[in-house]
């Protein structure tokens, strides 16, 4: 678990500190100019060399042995700064982590500032040029977004009550889309986006280059076995090859290192055979 988390969160969770949405930050670090100038050149900040580096070929330069430790390293420490921020054109102190639907709930009920707004995933726009309206944003965020045409969906109706961005998220849930919370920038949270992989700018890093982009969430998957019925559903559900069927029992196996823990292949088993279970109380996958 990440230092932040034991230092703000509610039962670990940093996400659940409603101060973390608060205006007062959006105040202190001046965040309306910042957010508005990092969101006007959006796609500039992947092809934009910062340190010497950018993300253009990352796959290729994080395969390269010492070349792709040197360039893991630096991406992480700016991934996961906690200083305050000053360059709107870096992606400095976007922590993440992915979460089951239960908290993203929690998230919506109690913590996300207002206006909510429903917004186009510029991950899918920018690497498949198609605009799904699947990201919820709060606050400052909103407000922004909301001057931002090419972020706008193409429906109208994209301001949304605290009831209605909870029935958008259970639906993309539902839909297998991985829910995932984070500072954009610390320690200010406003994103609350529905992902999928490999067009995840957040996933895409951890899972094929265990590239800390992203926290696993704060649960894993487990199984009632005798409820199983060998459907494999959840098999295709999990993005990330978490589950798989054993032919010999005939029923759906948990890799456990594999898991991230975000929920969305409940949705696909109707015998009640998954349920998440805190990661804590794994004793080998505590903290990881």
């Amino acid at each position: 678990m990440c230092e932040a988390c034991l230092r703000h969160g509610t039962a670990g969770k940093w996400y659940l500190n409603a101060e973390n949405y608060s205006n007062e930050i959006v105040e202190k670090y001046n965040l309306r100019d910042f957010l508005m100038e990092q969101y006007l050149n959006f796609e500039q900040m992947s092809v934009r060399k910062v340190g010497g580096m950018n993300a253009v070929g990352l796959g290729y330069k994080l395969q390269m042995p010492l070349i792709g430790k040197v360039v893991k390293h630096f991406a992480e420490n700016v991934v996961h700064s906690q200083r305050p921020p000053k360059n709107p054109l870096q992606a400095e102190g976007h922590i993440g982590q992915v979460i089951p639907l239960d908290d993203g709930i929690a998230i919506l009920e109690t913590c996300a500032a207002e206006p909510i707004i429903l917004k186009n995933c510029m991950c899918r726009y920018m690497s498949r040029g198609i605009k799904e309206a699947c990201c919820i944003n709060f606050g400052v965020m909103s407000e922004i977004v909301d001057k931002l045409p090419r972020f706008i969906p193409d429906d109208d109706k994209y301001f949304l009550t605290r009831e209605q961005a909870i029935e958008k998220l259970a639906e993309f849930n539902k839909k297998g889309y991985i829910g995932s919370i984070w500072y954009a920038p610390y320690p200010y949270i406003n994103n609350l986006c529905s992902c999928a992989n490999p067009e995840c700018a957040g996933l895409r890093p951890r899972v094929d280059f265990d590239m800390k982009s992203v926290y696993k969430s704060e649960y894993i998957i487990e199984t009632q076995h005798d409820n199983c019925k060998g459907c494999k559903k959840c098999v295709a559900m999990c993005q990330f090859k978490a589950i798989s069927y054993n032919i010999t029992i005939k029923k759906a196996v948990i890799d456990r290192a594999k898991c991230f823990g975000c929920g969305v292949c409940i949705h696909a088993c109707k015998n009640e055979a998954l349920y998440l279970r805190p990661r804590d109380e794994v004793p080998r996958y505590k903290e990881r």
